[in-house]
């Protein structure tokens, strides 16, 4: 299902992507019958997300992964060389390809693993719709590559004007190399007279840029790009993040430690009615660039969200489905309900993935999750919640 604050955002991709969005739709609703009436089992995923590598070439400050308090930070060396082989990847396709599952490609840095664009091949020739989440600074370096590819959309992190958005991802001349690469991308795939890539912009709402967001929209026009959401911060506190843990390892004997790097001991100094007259002008422009926010909260909860940990929404459901719509499968091959719970139902390495899907840990965490409709990290951790 789609969530009724999320429909115009939804509409606005039909217009665009209307083949796309009438598969997702029938696959939600799908997915949706089965979580109102299966006992844990779910129809096979809307979307599986590919995390092809940990690695990344930046340490943005507010990343969960490798940010200030970044939970990456502390994996060895051989766990961040642990990915799938190309053949590993191939088979997983192979096995949920009749399903035709859309396929995100995820990091660390996507484009770090070498092997990528045979994957957006591979995944292609299966007749799967394939996007990517990237950071942007090798966007130039593999322009024609990403062309050739077929990829359907690339989502690129951007954070302000060159200043903002260098400091943000902590390295000089990302600015650059991200909107230069954007243009690359945009003037070869016009001269060729395609509708593909997508290229979208999203933009974490942040302490630095939260005043500027008009100048951000200014960016995505002048760049070429098609759309830009504004995301609203993630950000939790350590009292949110010792109590799910409890709560994690009385129900399956474990923590999930990724979830530290969201821990901000204290509040993100944004004044809520600043954002919220940022937003309403980005919202109100006219731009040849769609603009939405997400999630999309009424002023009340925007000010709410940023005046305190503790959150719930009083416009969305506040009930996660995100366990039977989408799946994450990490570099080491573990298949995950959510990337930052560090929780593994099973690994594609030993198992085929629909196997693993459905089997009797999947199947109980979603008995689990389905009665206490979310954990105390999710309201301000995790953007699932707020999608379906």
């Amino acid at each position: 299902m789609i969530a009724r604050k999320n429909l115009l955002r939804n509409a606005r991709k039909a217009i665009t992507q209307p083949g796309y969005a009438f598969r997702t739709a029938f696959k939600r609703m799908r997915s949706y019958a089965t979580y109102q009436f299966k006992d844990g089992y779910s129809a096979p995923p809307e979307t599986v997300s590919l995390f092809l590598t940990l690695k990344c070439n930046l340490t943005c400050h507010m990343c969960g992964q490798w940010g200030d308090n970044g939970a990456f930070k502390e994996f060895s060396n051989e766990t961040l060389r642990d990915q799938l082989s190309l053949d590993e990847i191939k088979k997983l396709i192979d096995n949920i390809a009749p399903h035709k599952p859309n396929i995100t490609l995820f990091g660390g840095e996507p484009m770090m693993y070498k092997d990528w664009t045979d994957v957006v091949k591979y995944i292609k020739s299966k007749g799967m719709r394939c996007n990517m989440v990237t950071n942007g600074t090798l966007m130039s370096v593999y322009a024609e590559r990403i062309i050739d590819s077929g990829i359907d959309e690339i989502i690129l992190s951007l954070d302000g004007k060159e200043s903002v958005h260098d400091d943000t991802r902590n390295k000089a001349g990302t600015f650059e190399a991200l909107t230069q690469g954007v243009r690359d991308v945009a003037k070869l795939r016009n001269e060729r007279g395609l509708s593909l890539p997508h290229l979208n912009i999203n933009t974490t709402v942040y302490e630095t840029n939260y005043r500027d967001l008009n100048e951000l929209v200014d960016i995505a026009e002048d760049i070429g790009a098609d759309n830009i959401n504004f995301h609203h911060l993630l950000f939790i506190n350590q009292q949110m993040y010792d109590k799910h843990n409890v709560i994690f390892q009385e129900n399956f004997n474990q923590v999930t430690p990724d979830w530290a790097g969201f821990v901000w001991e204290e509040l993100p100094d944004m004044d809520p009615e600043v954002l919220l007259k940022s937003l309403d002008v980005v919202e109100n422009r006219k731009s040849r660039v769609n603009v939405s926010v997400y999630p999309n909260y009424t002023p009340d909860e925007v000010r709410r969200y940023y005046n305190g940990f503790e959150f719930e929404s009083d416009s969305y459901k506040n009930r996660c489905m995100s366990l039977w719509m989408t799946a994450y499968v990490m570099p080491d091959g573990a298949v995950r309900p959510y990337h930052t719970m560090n929780f593994s139902p099973g690994n594609v390495r030993k198992d085929n993935f629909m196997e693993i899907w459905n089997n009797k840990i999947y199947k109980s965490y979603r008995r689990l999750i389905k009665k206490r409709k979310n954990f105390p990290v999710c309201s301000k951790g995790c953007t699932e919640l707020y999608r379906y």
